[in-house]
Protein backbone atom coordinates (compact mmCIF):
# COMPACT_ATOMS: atom_id res chain seq x y z
CA UNK A 1 0.00 0.00 0.00
CA UNK A 2 1.17 3.73 -0.98
CA UNK A 3 1.97 5.94 1.87
CA UNK A 4 -1.15 7.71 2.57
CA UNK A 5 -3.37 5.37 0.57
CA UNK A 6 -6.19 4.63 2.81
CA UNK A 7 -6.56 7.62 4.18
CA UNK A 8 -10.52 9.34 4.19
CA UNK A 9 -10.91 12.83 2.54
CA UNK A 10 -14.10 14.23 4.84
CA UNK A 11 -16.86 15.19 2.99
CA UNK A 12 -16.91 18.64 3.27
CA UNK A 13 -13.05 18.56 2.04
CA UNK A 14 -13.84 16.69 -1.26
CA UNK A 15 -16.78 19.10 -1.96
CA UNK A 16 -14.19 22.30 -0.92
CA UNK A 17 -11.74 20.76 -3.62
CA UNK A 18 -14.11 19.97 -6.33
CA UNK A 19 -15.52 23.59 -6.06
CA UNK A 20 -12.66 25.24 -5.52
CA UNK A 21 -10.58 23.51 -8.66
CA UNK A 22 -13.43 24.37 -10.95
CA UNK A 23 -13.98 27.86 -10.01
CA UNK A 24 -10.14 28.27 -10.76
CA UNK A 25 -10.66 27.34 -14.33
CA UNK A 26 -13.31 29.51 -15.01
CA UNK A 27 -11.65 32.47 -13.41
CA UNK A 28 -8.58 31.29 -15.35
CA UNK A 29 -10.91 31.62 -18.78
CA UNK A 30 -12.04 34.91 -18.32
CA UNK A 31 -8.79 36.53 -17.52
CA UNK A 32 -7.23 34.68 -20.57
CA UNK A 33 -9.95 36.83 -22.52
CA UNK A 34 -8.56 39.94 -21.60
CA UNK A 35 -4.70 38.97 -21.78
CA UNK A 36 -4.44 38.41 -25.35
CA UNK A 37 -6.99 41.56 -25.82
CA UNK A 38 -4.57 43.84 -26.06
CA UNK A 39 -2.81 42.06 -28.57
CA UNK A 40 -5.33 40.69 -30.62
CA UNK A 41 -8.57 42.31 -29.83
CA UNK A 42 -11.85 40.69 -28.72
CA UNK A 43 -14.21 39.58 -31.12
CA UNK A 44 -16.60 36.47 -31.21
CA UNK A 45 -13.63 34.56 -32.99
CA UNK A 46 -11.75 35.25 -30.13
CA UNK A 47 -13.63 34.66 -27.22
CA UNK A 48 -15.09 31.10 -28.82
CA UNK A 49 -11.13 30.06 -29.51
CA UNK A 50 -10.60 30.67 -25.91
CA UNK A 51 -13.96 29.37 -24.52
CA UNK A 52 -13.01 26.37 -26.60
CA UNK A 53 -9.98 25.77 -25.37
CA UNK A 54 -10.92 25.89 -21.86
CA UNK A 55 -13.80 23.47 -22.69
CA UNK A 56 -11.11 20.81 -24.50
CA UNK A 57 -9.25 21.41 -21.06
CA UNK A 58 -11.96 20.67 -19.00
CA UNK A 59 -12.93 17.20 -20.77
CA UNK A 60 -9.06 16.21 -21.37
CA UNK A 61 -8.44 16.86 -17.56
CA UNK A 62 -12.12 14.50 -16.87
CA UNK A 63 -11.36 12.00 -18.42
CA UNK A 64 -7.57 11.55 -17.91
CA UNK A 65 -8.13 12.33 -14.04
CA UNK A 66 -11.01 9.70 -13.72
CA UNK A 67 -8.49 6.79 -15.97
CA UNK A 68 -5.33 7.79 -13.58
CA UNK A 69 -7.49 7.67 -10.20
CA UNK A 70 -8.01 3.62 -11.12
CA UNK A 71 -4.53 3.49 -11.61
CA UNK A 72 -2.95 5.59 -9.14
CA UNK A 73 -3.94 6.11 -5.56
CA UNK A 74 -5.27 9.70 -5.35
CA UNK A 75 -3.53 10.49 -2.39
CA UNK A 76 -0.77 10.31 -4.30
CA UNK A 77 -1.83 12.93 -7.00
CA UNK A 78 -4.60 14.90 -6.09
CA UNK A 79 -1.99 17.65 -3.89
CA UNK A 80 0.71 17.79 -7.14
CA UNK A 81 -2.63 18.31 -9.23
CA UNK A 82 -3.41 21.97 -7.03
CA UNK A 83 0.38 22.48 -6.59
CA UNK A 84 1.58 22.39 -10.93
CA UNK A 85 -1.62 23.15 -11.84
CA UNK A 86 -1.19 26.61 -9.10
CA UNK A 87 2.66 27.21 -10.65
CA UNK A 88 1.66 26.90 -13.97
CA UNK A 89 -1.37 29.61 -13.13
CA UNK A 90 1.48 31.76 -12.72
CA UNK A 91 3.32 31.18 -15.77
CA UNK A 92 0.38 32.17 -18.11
CA UNK A 93 0.20 36.02 -17.74
CA UNK A 94 4.70 36.47 -17.91
CA UNK A 95 4.96 33.68 -21.39
CA UNK A 96 1.28 35.29 -22.87
CA UNK A 97 2.50 39.37 -22.55
CA UNK A 98 6.32 38.38 -23.78
CA UNK A 99 5.22 36.94 -26.62
CA UNK A 100 2.51 39.39 -27.69
CA UNK A 101 5.28 42.39 -27.25
CA UNK A 102 7.73 40.87 -29.08
CA UNK A 103 5.51 39.79 -31.43
CA UNK A 104 2.93 43.31 -31.74
CA UNK A 105 0.85 43.13 -34.80
CA UNK A 106 2.71 40.45 -36.47
CA UNK A 107 1.86 37.46 -35.26
CA UNK A 108 -1.56 37.20 -33.91
CA UNK A 109 -2.04 33.26 -34.48
CA UNK A 110 1.53 33.16 -32.55
CA UNK A 111 0.23 34.98 -29.78
CA UNK A 112 -3.32 33.17 -29.45
CA UNK A 113 -1.31 29.36 -30.11
CA UNK A 114 0.74 30.47 -26.50
CA UNK A 115 -2.36 31.03 -25.03
CA UNK A 116 -3.78 28.08 -25.46
CA UNK A 117 -1.28 25.98 -24.53
CA UNK A 118 -0.63 28.08 -21.49
CA UNK A 119 -4.23 27.97 -20.29
CA UNK A 120 -4.85 24.00 -21.44
CA UNK A 121 -2.40 22.39 -19.12
CA UNK A 122 -3.18 24.40 -16.05
CA UNK A 123 -6.74 23.92 -16.96
CA UNK A 124 -6.70 20.32 -17.36
CA UNK A 125 -4.51 19.98 -14.39
CA UNK A 126 -7.16 21.22 -12.30
CA UNK A 127 -10.03 19.45 -14.00
CA UNK A 128 -8.67 16.77 -13.08
CA UNK A 129 -9.36 17.18 -9.73
CA UNK A 130 -13.25 15.88 -9.60
CA UNK A 131 -12.92 12.68 -10.76
CA UNK A 132 -9.53 11.99 -8.15
CA UNK A 133 -11.71 13.45 -5.40
CA UNK A 134 -15.02 11.11 -6.13
CA UNK A 135 -12.69 8.18 -6.26
CA UNK A 136 -11.80 9.14 -2.87
CA UNK A 137 -15.12 9.07 -1.47
CA UNK A 138 -16.63 5.83 -3.13
CA UNK A 139 -16.41 3.44 -0.51
CA UNK A 140 -19.32 1.30 -1.94
CA UNK A 141 -20.78 0.83 -5.20
CA UNK A 142 -23.88 1.49 -4.11
CA UNK A 143 -22.92 5.04 -2.90
CA UNK A 144 -21.70 5.18 -6.89
CA UNK A 145 -24.97 7.51 -8.09
CA UNK A 146 -25.04 9.71 -5.36
CA UNK A 147 -21.16 10.42 -4.69
CA UNK A 148 -20.45 11.15 -8.45
CA UNK A 149 -23.80 13.38 -8.39
CA UNK A 150 -23.15 15.31 -5.60
CA UNK A 151 -19.85 16.50 -6.39
CA UNK A 152 -20.53 17.11 -9.49
CA UNK A 153 -22.96 19.47 -8.75
CA UNK A 154 -20.51 21.33 -6.06
CA UNK A 155 -18.10 21.17 -8.93
CA UNK A 156 -20.37 23.03 -11.43
CA UNK A 157 -21.19 25.23 -8.47
CA UNK A 158 -18.04 26.37 -8.28
CA UNK A 159 -17.02 26.89 -11.89
CA UNK A 160 -20.62 29.06 -11.65
CA UNK A 161 -19.35 31.20 -8.88
CA UNK A 162 -15.92 31.64 -10.84
CA UNK A 163 -17.44 33.25 -13.54
CA UNK A 164 -19.84 35.58 -11.82
CA UNK A 165 -17.16 36.64 -9.36
CA UNK A 166 -14.46 37.37 -12.14
CA UNK A 167 -16.94 39.29 -14.68
CA UNK A 168 -18.34 40.90 -11.94
CA UNK A 169 -15.93 41.56 -9.01
CA UNK A 170 -12.52 40.38 -10.10
CA UNK A 171 -11.77 42.55 -13.26
CA UNK A 172 -13.55 45.52 -12.23
CA UNK A 173 -11.83 45.83 -9.44
CA UNK A 174 -7.97 44.41 -9.25
CA UNK A 175 -5.67 44.01 -12.33
CA UNK A 176 -5.44 40.81 -13.93
CA UNK A 177 -1.35 40.84 -12.79
CA UNK A 178 -3.10 40.51 -9.82
CA UNK A 179 -5.87 37.96 -10.38
CA UNK A 180 -3.57 35.69 -11.53
CA UNK A 181 -0.99 35.16 -9.36
CA UNK A 182 -3.32 35.45 -6.56
CA UNK A 183 -5.11 32.55 -8.33
CA UNK A 184 -1.70 31.08 -8.46
CA UNK A 185 -1.09 31.60 -4.99
CA UNK A 186 -4.28 30.23 -3.55
CA UNK A 187 -3.70 26.96 -5.83
CA UNK A 188 -0.02 26.78 -4.63
CA UNK A 189 -0.69 26.42 -1.02
CA UNK A 190 -3.53 24.01 -1.06
CA UNK A 191 -1.42 21.82 -3.23
CA UNK A 192 1.34 22.62 -0.84
CA UNK A 193 -0.82 21.92 1.93
CA UNK A 194 -2.54 18.61 0.28
CA UNK A 195 0.54 17.16 -0.62
CA UNK A 196 2.39 17.46 2.88
CA UNK A 197 -0.36 15.75 4.64
CA UNK A 198 -0.71 12.92 2.18
CA UNK A 199 2.65 12.28 0.59
CA UNK A 200 5.08 14.30 3.02
CA UNK A 201 7.57 17.78 2.31
CA UNK A 202 9.99 16.43 -0.09
CA UNK A 203 7.24 16.01 -2.87
CA UNK A 204 6.20 19.75 -2.45
CA UNK A 205 9.58 21.46 -3.46
CA UNK A 206 9.73 21.19 -6.81
CA UNK A 207 6.30 22.57 -7.79
CA UNK A 208 6.50 25.11 -5.50
CA UNK A 209 9.95 26.96 -6.75
CA UNK A 210 8.51 26.13 -10.41
CA UNK A 211 5.30 28.56 -8.42
CA UNK A 212 7.76 31.15 -7.19
CA UNK A 213 9.56 31.37 -10.44
CA UNK A 214 6.38 32.23 -12.42
CA UNK A 215 5.38 34.76 -9.52
CA UNK A 216 8.65 36.32 -9.96
CA UNK A 217 8.40 36.27 -14.01
CA UNK A 218 4.57 38.05 -13.29
CA UNK A 219 5.99 40.53 -11.58
CA UNK A 220 8.51 41.63 -14.33
CA UNK A 221 6.81 41.24 -17.25
CA UNK A 222 5.44 43.62 -19.71
CA UNK A 223 2.26 45.93 -18.67
CA UNK A 224 0.60 46.94 -22.20
CA UNK A 225 -1.76 49.18 -19.44
CA UNK A 226 -1.89 52.09 -18.10
CA UNK A 227 -5.65 51.03 -16.58
CA UNK A 228 -7.15 47.51 -16.96
CA UNK A 229 -10.97 48.27 -17.17
CA UNK A 230 -13.57 45.82 -16.81
CA UNK A 231 -13.88 46.01 -20.78
CA UNK A 232 -10.31 47.32 -21.99
CA UNK A 233 -6.96 47.80 -21.55
CA UNK A 234 -6.77 51.28 -21.91
CA UNK A 235 -3.39 53.71 -21.62
CA UNK A 236 -2.84 57.40 -23.14
CA UNK A 237 -0.02 58.29 -25.46
CA UNK A 238 1.67 61.70 -25.94
CA UNK A 239 2.43 62.55 -29.35
CA UNK A 240 5.82 63.32 -29.78
CA UNK A 241 5.13 65.30 -32.97
CA UNK A 242 2.52 68.08 -31.33
CA UNK A 243 2.93 69.19 -28.44
CA UNK A 244 -0.66 69.39 -26.77
CA UNK A 245 -1.44 65.77 -29.31
CA UNK A 246 -2.77 62.76 -26.87
CA UNK A 247 -4.00 59.39 -28.19
CA UNK A 248 -6.42 56.95 -26.32
CA UNK A 249 -5.68 53.40 -26.98
CA UNK A 250 -8.38 51.03 -25.94
CA UNK A 251 -6.44 47.73 -26.25
CA UNK A 252 -4.17 47.18 -29.14
CA UNK A 253 -6.30 50.24 -31.42
CA UNK A 254 -6.25 54.37 -31.39
CA UNK A 255 -9.42 54.64 -30.63
CA UNK A 256 -9.45 58.64 -29.84
CA UNK A 257 -6.76 61.32 -30.57
CA UNK A 258 -7.18 64.85 -28.73
CA UNK A 259 -4.89 68.24 -28.68
CA UNK A 260 -4.97 69.46 -25.48
CA UNK A 261 -3.85 72.92 -26.30
CA UNK A 262 -6.19 73.41 -29.60
CA UNK A 263 -10.07 71.21 -29.22
CA UNK A 264 -10.57 72.22 -33.05
CA UNK A 265 -7.80 70.54 -34.26
CA UNK A 266 -9.26 66.90 -35.48
CA UNK A 267 -6.54 64.16 -36.27
CA UNK A 268 -8.32 61.22 -37.46
CA UNK A 269 -10.04 60.80 -40.77
CA UNK A 270 -13.35 59.53 -39.76
CA UNK A 271 -14.03 62.34 -37.16
CA UNK A 272 -12.61 65.03 -39.81
CA UNK A 273 -15.83 63.18 -42.07
CA UNK A 274 -18.33 63.68 -38.62
CA UNK A 275 -17.48 67.27 -38.28
CA UNK A 276 -17.64 67.94 -42.09
CA UNK A 277 -21.00 66.41 -42.30
CA UNK A 278 -22.19 68.40 -39.12
CA UNK A 279 -20.67 71.59 -40.46
CA UNK A 280 -21.92 71.01 -44.25
CA UNK A 281 -25.65 70.72 -42.74
CA UNK A 282 -25.71 73.11 -40.20
CA UNK A 283 -24.93 77.16 -40.00
CA UNK A 284 -21.60 77.35 -38.91
CA UNK A 285 -21.27 78.40 -35.26
CA UNK A 286 -24.78 77.36 -34.35
CA UNK A 287 -25.03 75.31 -31.27
CA UNK A 288 -26.61 72.05 -31.39
CA UNK A 289 -27.72 69.32 -29.66
CA UNK A 290 -25.74 66.02 -29.53
CA UNK A 291 -26.57 63.10 -27.92
CA UNK A 292 -22.96 60.94 -27.75
CA UNK A 293 -23.32 57.13 -28.17
CA UNK A 294 -19.61 56.22 -26.92
CA UNK A 295 -17.47 58.78 -25.25
CA UNK A 296 -13.98 57.71 -25.94
CA UNK A 297 -11.62 60.22 -25.74
CA UNK A 298 -14.14 62.63 -26.53
CA UNK A 299 -12.90 64.70 -28.90
CA UNK A 300 -16.58 65.59 -30.71
CA UNK A 301 -17.64 67.05 -28.19
CA UNK A 302 -14.69 69.49 -27.28
CA UNK A 303 -14.81 70.38 -30.92
CA UNK A 304 -18.27 71.19 -31.04
CA UNK A 305 -18.49 73.16 -27.95
CA UNK A 306 -15.11 75.28 -29.35
CA UNK A 307 -16.33 75.99 -32.56
CA UNK A 308 -20.35 75.84 -31.52
CA UNK A 309 -20.16 77.48 -28.21
CA UNK A 310 -23.59 76.99 -26.25
CA UNK A 311 -23.86 73.37 -27.42
CA UNK A 312 -25.21 70.83 -25.34
CA UNK A 313 -23.82 67.30 -25.04
CA UNK A 314 -25.15 64.06 -23.48
CA UNK A 315 -22.93 60.79 -23.61
CA UNK A 316 -22.88 57.71 -22.64
CA UNK A 317 -20.12 55.70 -22.21
CA UNK A 318 -20.25 51.87 -20.62
CA UNK A 319 -16.80 52.15 -19.31
CA UNK A 320 -16.19 54.43 -15.93
CA UNK A 321 -12.96 53.76 -16.45
CA UNK A 322 -12.37 55.27 -19.75
CA UNK A 323 -14.64 58.08 -18.31
CA UNK A 324 -12.16 59.11 -15.32
CA UNK A 325 -9.12 58.97 -17.50
CA UNK A 326 -10.53 60.97 -20.13
CA UNK A 327 -11.36 63.72 -16.82
CA UNK A 328 -7.18 62.66 -15.55
CA UNK A 329 -4.89 63.13 -18.56
CA UNK A 330 -7.46 64.29 -21.44
CA UNK A 331 -8.80 67.24 -19.84
CA UNK A 332 -12.42 66.63 -19.85
CA UNK A 333 -14.36 68.42 -17.37
CA UNK A 334 -18.39 67.77 -17.22
CA UNK A 335 -21.13 70.12 -16.19
CA UNK A 336 -24.59 71.88 -17.43
CA UNK A 337 -23.35 71.50 -21.02
CA UNK A 338 -22.16 68.06 -20.93
CA UNK A 339 -23.51 65.44 -19.27
CA UNK A 340 -21.64 61.63 -19.30
CA UNK A 341 -23.39 58.96 -18.21
CA UNK A 342 -22.15 55.89 -17.13
CA UNK A 343 -24.67 53.38 -18.95
CA UNK A 344 -24.45 51.15 -22.43
CA UNK A 345 -25.24 52.95 -25.03
CA UNK A 346 -28.68 51.28 -26.50
CA UNK A 347 -30.07 51.71 -22.80
CA UNK A 348 -29.36 55.18 -23.35
CA UNK A 349 -30.92 55.89 -26.13
CA UNK A 350 -33.89 54.13 -25.32
CA UNK A 351 -34.47 56.50 -21.81
CA UNK A 352 -34.29 59.54 -24.29
CA UNK A 353 -37.16 61.60 -25.16
CA UNK A 354 -38.53 61.74 -28.44
CA UNK A 355 -37.59 64.76 -30.34
CA UNK A 356 -34.85 65.26 -28.42
CA UNK A 357 -31.97 65.86 -30.27
CA UNK A 358 -30.31 67.41 -33.34
CA UNK A 359 -27.37 65.30 -33.94
CA UNK A 360 -26.58 61.41 -32.66
CA UNK A 361 -23.43 60.38 -33.33
CA UNK A 362 -22.06 56.75 -32.82
CA UNK A 363 -18.70 56.00 -31.84
CA UNK A 364 -18.87 52.79 -29.77
CA UNK A 365 -16.46 50.26 -30.46
CA UNK A 366 -15.67 46.83 -29.79
CA UNK A 367 -12.34 45.72 -31.09
CA UNK A 368 -12.55 46.93 -34.84
CA UNK A 369 -16.15 46.63 -35.05
CA UNK A 370 -19.82 48.39 -33.33
CA UNK A 371 -20.76 46.34 -30.42
CA UNK A 372 -23.95 44.10 -32.61
CA UNK A 373 -26.54 45.53 -30.11
CA UNK A 374 -25.96 48.79 -31.34
CA UNK A 375 -26.37 48.16 -35.32
CA UNK A 376 -29.54 46.28 -35.54
CA UNK A 377 -32.43 47.81 -37.59
CA UNK A 378 -34.38 48.00 -33.73
CA UNK A 379 -31.66 50.07 -32.60
CA UNK A 380 -31.23 52.77 -35.27
CA UNK A 381 -35.60 52.93 -35.16
CA UNK A 382 -35.11 54.35 -31.57
CA UNK A 383 -32.49 56.73 -32.72
CA UNK A 384 -34.69 58.10 -35.59
CA UNK A 385 -37.21 58.41 -32.98
CA UNK A 386 -34.96 60.78 -30.38
CA UNK A 387 -33.62 63.26 -33.64
CA UNK A 388 -35.83 66.38 -34.00
CA UNK A 389 -37.01 66.50 -37.92
CA UNK A 390 -34.14 66.95 -39.90
CA UNK A 391 -31.65 66.12 -37.96
CA UNK A 392 -28.98 63.82 -38.36
CA UNK A 393 -27.22 60.42 -37.38
CA UNK A 394 -23.82 59.65 -37.54
CA UNK A 395 -22.42 56.03 -37.64
CA UNK A 396 -18.63 55.41 -38.08
CA UNK A 397 -18.19 51.84 -39.60
CA UNK A 398 -14.34 50.12 -40.47
CA UNK A 399 -14.23 47.50 -42.58
CA UNK A 400 -12.31 46.07 -45.30
CA UNK A 401 -12.40 43.69 -48.68
CA UNK A 402 -16.21 43.27 -49.92
CA UNK A 403 -17.10 45.44 -46.93
CA UNK A 404 -19.87 43.16 -46.18
CA UNK A 405 -20.42 44.30 -42.33
CA UNK A 406 -20.89 47.94 -43.78
CA UNK A 407 -23.04 47.59 -46.59
CA UNK A 408 -25.32 45.57 -43.92
CA UNK A 409 -25.04 48.34 -42.03
CA UNK A 410 -25.61 51.05 -44.86
CA UNK A 411 -29.05 48.89 -45.94
CA UNK A 412 -29.96 48.57 -42.14
CA UNK A 413 -29.64 52.30 -41.51
CA UNK A 414 -31.69 52.67 -45.17
CA UNK A 415 -34.59 50.93 -43.66
CA UNK A 416 -35.32 53.30 -41.42
CA UNK A 417 -34.48 56.71 -42.94
CA UNK A 418 -35.59 57.70 -46.17
CA UNK A 419 -32.30 59.52 -46.65
CA UNK A 420 -28.86 58.05 -46.53
CA UNK A 421 -25.75 58.98 -47.52
CA UNK A 422 -21.67 58.01 -47.27
CA UNK A 423 -18.39 59.42 -46.56
CA UNK A 424 -15.31 57.64 -48.04
CA UNK A 425 -12.28 57.69 -49.27
CA UNK A 426 -12.70 57.42 -53.18
CA UNK A 427 -11.20 53.78 -53.44
CA UNK A 428 -13.26 52.31 -50.92
CA UNK A 429 -16.32 52.00 -52.40
CA UNK A 430 -14.86 49.97 -55.22
CA UNK A 431 -13.57 47.42 -52.80
CA UNK A 432 -9.36 47.71 -53.64
CA UNK A 433 -8.78 49.21 -49.99
CA UNK A 434 -10.67 49.33 -46.63
CA UNK A 435 -11.23 51.64 -43.40
CA UNK A 436 -13.43 54.32 -42.33
CA UNK A 437 -16.86 54.47 -43.78
CA UNK A 438 -19.19 57.13 -42.38
CA UNK A 439 -22.72 57.07 -42.80
CA UNK A 440 -25.38 59.88 -42.33
CA UNK A 441 -29.06 59.74 -41.85
CA UNK A 442 -31.87 61.78 -41.91
CA UNK A 443 -35.63 61.70 -42.42
CA UNK A 444 -35.23 64.79 -44.71
CA UNK A 445 -32.90 65.99 -47.57
CA UNK A 446 -29.32 65.92 -47.03
CA UNK A 447 -27.14 68.13 -48.05
CA UNK A 448 -24.56 66.62 -49.79
CA UNK A 449 -23.03 69.04 -52.19
CA UNK A 450 -22.63 71.40 -48.73
CA UNK A 451 -21.16 68.75 -46.88
CA UNK A 452 -18.94 67.73 -49.93
CA UNK A 453 -17.52 71.20 -49.85
CA UNK A 454 -16.20 70.74 -46.06
CA UNK A 455 -15.16 67.52 -46.96
CA UNK A 456 -11.09 66.76 -47.21
CA UNK A 457 -9.67 65.98 -50.60
CA UNK A 458 -9.39 62.64 -50.49
CA UNK A 459 -12.61 61.95 -49.46
CA UNK A 460 -16.26 61.59 -50.98
CA UNK A 461 -19.60 61.47 -50.05
CA UNK A 462 -22.58 59.20 -51.98
CA UNK A 463 -26.05 59.10 -51.31
CA UNK A 464 -26.56 56.82 -54.25
CA UNK A 465 -25.99 53.86 -52.80
CA UNK A 466 -27.48 50.68 -54.17
CA UNK A 467 -24.83 49.44 -56.88
CA UNK A 468 -22.54 49.81 -53.82
CA UNK A 469 -24.74 47.72 -51.27
CA UNK A 470 -26.55 45.37 -53.34
CA UNK A 471 -28.30 42.44 -51.64
CA UNK A 472 -27.00 42.83 -48.00
CA UNK A 473 -28.94 41.71 -45.26
CA UNK A 474 -30.25 44.31 -43.25
CA UNK A 475 -29.11 43.42 -39.17
CA UNK A 476 -31.93 42.83 -36.60
CA UNK A 477 -31.81 41.99 -32.86
CA UNK A 478 -32.67 38.58 -34.66
CA UNK A 479 -29.97 38.58 -36.71
CA UNK A 480 -26.75 40.76 -36.72
CA UNK A 481 -23.72 38.52 -37.51
CA UNK A 482 -21.50 41.62 -37.51
CA UNK A 483 -17.92 39.65 -36.44
CA UNK A 484 -18.68 37.12 -39.22
CA UNK A 485 -19.56 39.94 -41.55
CA UNK A 486 -16.20 41.61 -41.16
CA UNK A 487 -13.63 38.35 -40.79
CA UNK A 488 -12.98 36.19 -43.89
CA UNK A 489 -15.39 33.52 -42.21
CA UNK A 490 -17.50 35.79 -44.15
CA UNK A 491 -16.54 36.21 -47.35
Amino acid sequence: MHKGEGRAVSHELAIALAFGSSAAVMVLELVSLRLVAPYIGLTLETNTAVIGVALAAIATGAALGGRFADRVPPHRTLGPLFLVGGALVMLVLPVVRWTGEAFRDSANDLVFLVLAVTLFAPAALLAAVTPMVTKLRLATLEQTGTVVGRLSAYATVGGIFGTVLTGFVFVATVPISTIVLVLGAVLVVVGAVLTILLRGARAAVKPVALAIIGGTLTFVAPRPCEVETAYHCARVAADPNREGGRTLYLDQLRHSYVDLDDPTYLEFEYIKSYAAAINGSRPEGQPVDALHIGGGGMTMTRYLTATRPGSKHQVYEIDKAVVELDKRELGVRTGPDLNVTVKDGRLGVRDEATDRWEVVLMDAFSGVSVPWHLTTRELVADVRRVLRPGGIYLINVIDFGPAKFAKAEIKTVQAEFAHVAVIARKNEFTGKSGGNFVVVASDQPIDVPGIAAKLEPNMEIRDRLDDFVGDAPVLTDDYAPVDQLLTPYGS
